[in-house]
């Protein structure tokens, strides 16, 4: 089985690297900016428009924002998710099929979410390109249904993320940043899906869609008077209505600098945060400082964090920093992701940047290149309409000065060295850092521990926990051998399974909505041949046999060769533990927890095979994996093991290959349903 996660991430995962050019342009001369101003009007009911005639191009853009603060949902987070899933999913007046046709018709693109709306096409489609927008956005169908397939979704992505490293760190960071009442840290869960139900959706959109704090902006090639009359008899009827506007305690930042650490035993790197809160809005005078510090710090593959961990240790393929700037609370983050065994070190690293930015000036060279970064894709971005349009929304929301954009190189052109050193003083804290660590605690903390920053420890949900035990003692006298000849023992014993000169299996499930089965057929003569159909249409074939194999995937046949041919034909046995017990690469690495439950951890090459400390049964099979020069680990768990024929088989596995399969099986034979002719 361990072969088709191997396979499978092909399909599901695709981890892209991209080029970096650390070697900046010489600035030249700072060019004049001229940004469409847009023209106004507000209906009774609140809606603010704004139209920024642009003829240039023969298209329209609409983009409806929804400004309301942010809100906390509490035992019932995910409301608004269901809300953005279901809008656009058909109106009072058209069916979600006869909508999404003539959207295709006209070659418009029309997204709906939560807090708004969005359409673009060309302009001779203009009129019906709002029309479909505005009966969208006002006239929604909330069916059970639809509510039901939506909410299925969701539950199915939750599951996939469960043992999701960048997930879980994603989640935790806000959690312990924000806190878990606040609208910026908590987070969705399954139990928290499950308490919402269809009224909380109309309930939620009747009470937060609504125009009081709503902004329709116009870009493209349109007339603002032809505008201004589609735009009154379409939205007029929207009844007049603000959201609630709940106040949040801002979040504090920690009083000591502390590492937060979440043990993830899957983890084959460690995804690292190092984070304070901010409070920074576009208006302050430190701004475009606060800007060029985060970008000299860690803005891109020039960036001080990018220098040091890529290109002077080699121990990541990117460390970045972000600062946030808003109405509301945010955050400063440098991040990374790094191999275990440098974990440590790399936060040394981190926090030695972080501090050097403090301390030191940076040098003429290093403020020049930031700035020409800047005013580069600056200039760059306001020749696309979607760029005016969030200008000019900003400009509203923000409360931003008039000539905020024209002025906008001016302002960064003035930033001086002492700006960037007093920006990074108020805003990247060295001395007041959380340092969030996903990680493989065994792997990971005897190195962190050793640096004398203080170490707390939470789940993956962001409630404190005990320290993790690390190195649970084998007892005396296992081995890897003994190990993998408890499992022999347990589903059948040596004798039967020697007798089983085929296994054939057929599983069924579902991703994201869509059928799924899997039909596996091996032979103890080292052939094997699987096959993933979804919705009846088969999605890849995989044979393997003695003289060869190949992978077919969307019609494309690729003939397996080197190390994964033979990689796959050691692997093509009805049960490998009966020649893994005597190869003598095979080790026993250590107790680790699967589940919830003790295993014993036994490994060979990339590939470590997990069996029940007391049912001997095998658990899970993690394989290591490198696409695109990003490592991860593809992971199947077993279950619900019972008997065929005298030998027990798995019949729930679970595979997480990107996202999370869930199989179970129906049909499980042995020493028959296999012919030569399979494996061809």
């Amino acid at each position: 089985m361990k072969k088709v996660i191997y396979i499978l991430a092909g399909l599901f995962l695709s981890f892209t690297m991209q080029a970096q050019n650390n070697t900046m342009p010489k600035p030249g001369p700072a060019p004049t900016v001229n940004i469409g101003k847009p023209e106004t009007f507000t209906l009774k009911n609140g809606l603010k428009v704004l139209v920024v005639e642009n003829h240039k191009l023969p298209r329209v853009s609409y983009t409806l924002t929804i400004d309301n603060a942010p809100y906390a949902e509490g035992a019932k987070k995910g409301t608004s998710d269901m809300v953005s899933a279901l809008l656009g999913s058909g109106t009072k007046k058209m069916s979600a099929e006869a909508f999404n046709e003539e959207t295709d018709y006209l070659g418009a693109n029309i997204n709906f979410w939560a807090s708004g709306a969005s359409g673009q096409g060309l302009s001779k489609y203009s009129s019906r390109i709002l029309e479909l927008l505005a009966d969208g956005a006002l006239n929604p169908v909330f069916t059970q249904a639809d509510f039901d397939k939506e909410k299925a979704k969701i539950l199915e992505n939750l599951k996939a993320e469960e043992k999701n490293v960048p997930a879980i760190a994603g989640r935790v960071t806000d959690v312990l940043t924000f806190g878990k009442n606040h609208p910026s840290g908590e987070f969705l869960s399954e139990e928290t899906i499950n308490n919402v139900t269809l009224a909380d959706v109309q309930q939620n959109y009747s009470t937060y869609f609504v125009p009081g704090n709503a902004y329709l902006v116009v870009v493209g090639d349109v007339k603002f008077k032809d505008i201004k009359k589609q735009v009154s008899k379409l939205f007029s009827s929207w009844a007049a209505g603000t959201a609630p506007n709940i106040g949040y305690s801002d979040p504090k930042n920690v009083q000591y600098t502390q590492v937060n650490f979440i043990d993830v035993p899957n983890a084959v790197q460690s995804e690292i945060s190092v984070v304070n809160v901010v409070n920074l809005k576009m208006t302050d005078k430190e701004y475009f400082a606060a800007l060029l510090a985060n970008q000299i710090l860690g803005g891109g593959g020039e960036g001080r964090l990018f220098l040091n961990l890529r290109e002077a240790h080699g121990w990541t393929y990117g460390a970045y920093s972000s600062i946030g700037a808003s109405k509301y609370v945010t955050a400063f983050t440098s991040s990374t992701q790094v191999r275990n065994a440098v974990t440590d070190s790399s936060v040394v690293e981190i926090l030695n940047e972080l501090k050097k930015i403090r301390t030191d000036l940076v040098s003429a060279e290093d403020l020049a290149s930031a700035k020409a970064k800047y005013i580069g894709n600056f200039v760059m971005q306001i020749e696309k309409p979607a760029t005016v349009a969030r200008y000019a929304l900003l400009t509203q929301t923000q409360g931003l000065p008039a000539d905020f954009y024209e002025s906008y190189i001016k302002n960064i052109s003035a930033v001086t060295a002492e700006d960037i050193k007093a920006a990074a003083n108020k805003f990247f804290l060295a001395d007041n850092a959380r340092i969030v660590i996903v990680g493989k605690a065994a792997d990971v903390l005897p190195g962190l521990e050793s640096r004398k920053i203080p170490v707390l420890y939470f789940d993956k949900w962001g409630k404190p926990t005990e320290k993790p035990v690390l190195n649970k003692p084998v007892p005396a006298g296992v081995t890897a051998k003994t190990v993998l000849d408890g499992y022999v023992k347990a589903v059948g014993g040596d004798k039967a399974l020697k007798a089983v000169k085929t296994l054939y299996t057929k599983s069924t499930g579902t991703v994201q909505g869509t059928p799924l089965e899997l039909v596996v057929k091996v032979s103890a003569d080292r052939k094997q041949m699987l096959e993933m159909k979804a919705m009846g249409m088969s999605m890849m074939k995989q044979v393997v046999n003695d003289k060869g194999g190949y992978v077919v995937q969307q019609g494309q046949k690729v003939e397996l060769t080197g190390e994964d041919l033979k990689d796959m034909q050691a692997s093509a046995v009805p049960f490998e533990e009966l020649t893994l017990a005597t190869d003598k690469a095979v080790t026993l690495s250590g107790i680790e927890t699967i589940n919830g439950a003790d295993a014993y951890a036994v490994k060979k090459g990339t590939t470590t095979y997990y069996y029940d400390v007391k049912s001997n049964f095998k658990v899970a099979e993690a394989k290591e994996l490198e696409q695109g020069g990003q490592k991860a680990v593809q992971t199947t768990y077993y279950s619900d093991y019972k008997a065929v024929k005298g030998v027990k088989v798995p019949y729930k596995v679970v595979m997480n290959v990107g996202i999370e399969i869930e199989l179970t099986v129906t049909e499980a034979k042995i020493n028959e349903g296999v012919a030569p002719a399979d494996f061809q």
